[in-house]
């Protein structure tokens, strides 16, 4: 009963999605509406995956800066992984949500300088905070709330001096006696005084215009007269005439005329007034913020003095009255069952008891993504959905409650993605790279930083073995038909363990394909492409994408192919012929400019001209596929005879006979 009642002030789960992580929330108030409904005003709480990049790394550093200065001990990889579950970011954004979406409750302080951060991952439901997300300016700031506990916040205090040792410290830089209790006057005659300076107050504010107008009667300026600064001001006259009431009559009205104290009370406008207790709704006792955001030409020391003076009035007991009213007719606890309902990413077999080892559309013999067991009572789809990953109970639980998996794994970041923008109907080069099972790290990570040059997959024994033991999982056809779809690596591992030791021993009758040697090769390049040729030392050509005054040369082994020769007629790569003042590719062999990576330019495309589209033409089906197959290799083309022109009688251009037209 205890468990499921919530009250104002507790931090809660709150679920918006069957998939995603709950959501955290500090309770503030609990509304009932008009349809009988209980709603709850929150403040939200965000984790590591609700902020940027840039946020993620400014938090990393404000803790590797918490741990050197408390000195906290060696975490292992996986603790500091988890730990960084457990780390929330406070702010002041309200939202209010629907009380039946409460899944538990949980357990934020503020991280402080004593507490052990491994001591939070053995608590269940515990988190903590140390800085302030804004959600709008997106920005993290530490808590101006930080309890000033440590070494650093202690007091140093000096030996006790010993008998007729002199004092060495500078008296000027320590306290200041204001008032001194042993001194000649008596009780009476210090009320007397203080009284005469009451009366000096209230006769300088009614010769004062400004005072005047904000307090026109006697009443008020009276008042006004007998606050505090008022009476601050006759004591330290006494004091420093050395208690002697004549002098000190005198230093109260000099020959200028009487002095005149005020405080915040009388500075401020009204229009400031309204204004700071707005802003001490919204913002609390948050004085930087009230500062900044509401009274920027105000000091902070301003503010504070007027919030304790504004304490004492009679408009500070008129809104605690209202506020103890509206908390009086509010509710200040619910009462939310469990919630039973079955997730909707329950993995079961229709027709089957809940729990089973599989699902419609499920692979047989997954893993857990995050613990790798192979057993668990309840099964649950987490991910993208062609992924078919999934998760144990426990991981499941972890996953809701601390947004995360218990071992940092690669697709994490991809449910993550998932679940904030939505499913997508494809992924990027590098997330299909990242998340092959047949590449290694060291290449994932060159992709990265190089993308836009050639990468190339190396396989490993295992992958090979892989891909002909779960060729029904692996389906390679119709991945190499499909190389945006992403693989799911570990199914395919699982898979691979379980089938290997039930395989056949006998060795697989692989195809042998004759290969050609080196020195070959090498004497067949010689031959196409002379090494001895000099540049000519002409102007750098320039690289355009449709290069129509020149031609392509120059092309590598497995460059694109031009039409160089069709029956003897030498075309260059746009298919058009060669003109007289063109360069062959007989002729020197121009060096071309070296372009940086970033300035590399665009693709080469190669237009098709009706002469390229007639010569196709004359290309069979099977030619064409081995010219697709094979790019690098020349294509001949036999041109079938020009048809035979028929004879022409010859006129003459001209005759000097009319023409006649017969009827």
């Amino acid at each position: 009963m205890a468990a499921n009642m919530y009250r104002v002030g507790d931090y809660v789960y709150f679920e918006n999605s069957s998939s995603n992580p709950y959501l955290i929330r500090r309770i503030e108030e609990l509304n009932k509406t008009a349809n009988g409904n209980v709603e709850a005003k929150v403040v939200c709480l965000f984790r590591r995956r609700d902020i940027s990049g840039n946020l993620n790394t400014l938090a990393d550093s404000n803790a590797r800066e918490f741990e050197e200065e408390s000195k906290q001990p060696t975490l292992s990889e996986q603790q500091k992984h988890q730990l960084k579950h457990r780390e929330l970011f406070l702010s002041r954004q309200f939202e209010s949500l629907p009380a039946t979406h409460i899944r538990g409750k949980c357990n934020v302080t503020l991280l402080n300088e004593t507490d052990v951060l491994a001591g939070y991952l053995d608590k269940e439901d515990c988190f903590f905070y140390s800085l302030v997300f804004d959600p709008v300016q997106k920005t993290l700031l530490a808590d101006q709330g930080e309890i000033r506990v440590g070494s650093k916040y202690q007091a140093e205090i000096p030996d006790k001096l010993a008998e007729g040792e002199s004092d060495t410290r500078i008296q000027e830089k320590l306290e200041t006696k204001v008032w001194d209790p042993n001194n000649q006057l008596k009780d009476p005659q210090i009320d007397q005084f203080l009284v005469v300076a009451r009366a000096v107050g209230t006769f300088a504010r009614a010769l004062d215009c400004s005072s005047s107008i904000r307090q026109p009667s006697l009443h008020m300026s009276a008042a006004a007269a007998s606050r505090d600064i008022t009476l601050f001001h006759a004591m330290d006259t006494l004091q420093k005439n050395n208690y002697d009431l004549a002098k000190a009559m005198s230093t109260l009205v000099p020959q200028g005329g009487p002095v005149l104290c005020r405080d915040e009370m009388e500075e401020w406008s009204a229009s400031e007034a309204m204004l700071f207790e707005e802003a001490l709704e919204k913002y609390g006792k948050d004085f930087n913020d009230i500062r900044q955001d509401f009274l920027p030409w105000k000091s902070l020391a301003s503010v504070v003095q007027f919030y304790y003076m504004w304490k004492t009035t009679d408009r500070y007991i008129q809104q605690k009255r209202l506020k103890a009213a509206e908390a009086d007719s509010k509710l200040k606890q619910v009462y939310i069952p469990t919630y039973t309902k079955p997730n909707p990413n329950q993995i079961m077999v229709p027709g089957s008891k809940p729990g089973m080892n599989g699902a419609a559309g499920f692979q047989k013999g997954l893993s857990c993504e995050s613990c790798h067991t192979a057993q668990s009572p309840q099964w649950y789809a987490w991910g993208p959905p062609n992924m078919q990953c999934r998760l144990c109970a426990s991981c499941w639980i972890y996953w809701k409650k601390y947004g995360g998996l218990k071992t940092p794994t690669q697709l994490e970041g991809a449910a993550r993605a998932g679940s904030e923008s939505g499913p997508r109907g494809h992924m990027t080069r590098q997330e299909v790279q990242g998340m092959s099972p047949f590449t290694r790290n060291e290449g994932r990570a060159k992709l990265l930083a190089k993308n836009r040059q050639t990468f190339i997959l190396q396989t490993t024994k295992l992958t090979r073995i892989a891909r002909r033991v779960c060729e029904d999982i692996l389906q390679p056809h119709r991945a190499a038909r499909r190389p945006y779809a992403s693989i799911n690596a570990n199914a395919v591992k699982a898979e691979c363990m379980i089938r290997l030791p039930k395989a056949t021993k006998t060795p697989l009758k692989s195809k042998l394909v004759p290969r050609q040697s080196l020195a070959t090769i090498v004497k067949d390049l010689a031959i196409s492409a002379p090494l001895k040729l000099k540049a000519s030392r002409g102007p750098p050509t320039p690289i355009n994408r449709n290069q129509a005054n020149q031609p392509r040369v120059g092309q590598s082994l497995l460059g694109k192919r031009g039409f160089d020769s069709a029956a003897g007629v030498p075309y260059p790569a746009n298919g058009r012929p060669y003109t007289s003042g063109m360069r062959t590719t007989s002729q020197s062999v121009i060096k071309r400019q070296k372009v940086s990576q970033g300035e590399a330019p665009n693709p080469v495309v190669f237009v098709a001209t009706k002469d390229t589209r007639a010569l196709r033409k004359h290309l069979t089906q099977s030619e064409m596929r081995r010219a697709a197959r094979k790019p690098h290799l020349l294509v001949r083309i036999k041109l079938p005879p020009p048809p035979r022109s028929l004879a022409m009688p010859l006129l003459p251009s001209s005759t000097s006979e009319p023409i006649v037209l017969e009827d």
